[in-house]
């Protein structure tokens, strides 16, 4: 076990540090001594709509594209206002109730309200 940090590319242990970066041995990736909260930290997914503003749990967002739902004749409306999205994991990142029913719709056809 190495005292250095893993590398934050391919996650191997071995490590060195050189001036005022860590290197990885295996891969050769590099970064900076003082980021190693930030490489922590960057393991949160931030999720952007269709115009590049971060999305958060609760936010209300407006539909900007007519979207068929999968499996039903049914078509949400441009427009339409949902409130209380959740963020999730998956190619479908917002988990949502529009009329009543769960959805997952992807940020990429929203627009925070």
């Amino acid at each position: 076990m190495s005292e250095f940090p893993p590398c934050p590319a391919c996650k191997e242990e071995i490590t060195y540090p050189d001036l005022q970066n860590y290197v990885c041995a295996t891969c050769g990736h590099e970064w900076p001594m003082d980021a190693e909260q930030e490489v922590e930290e960057s393991h949160e997914k931030v999720v952007r709509d269709a115009h590049g503003t971060p999305l958060a749990d609760g936010d209300t967002v407006i539909l900007i594209k007519d979207l068929k739902v999968k499996g039903s004749s049914t078509v949400i409306k441009m427009g339409t206002r949902v409130t209380n999205i959740r963020i999730v994991d998956g190619d479908h990142d917002l988990d949502c109730r529009i009329d009543g029913q769960k959805i997952m719709l992807k940020s990429e056809f929203m627009k925070k309200a």
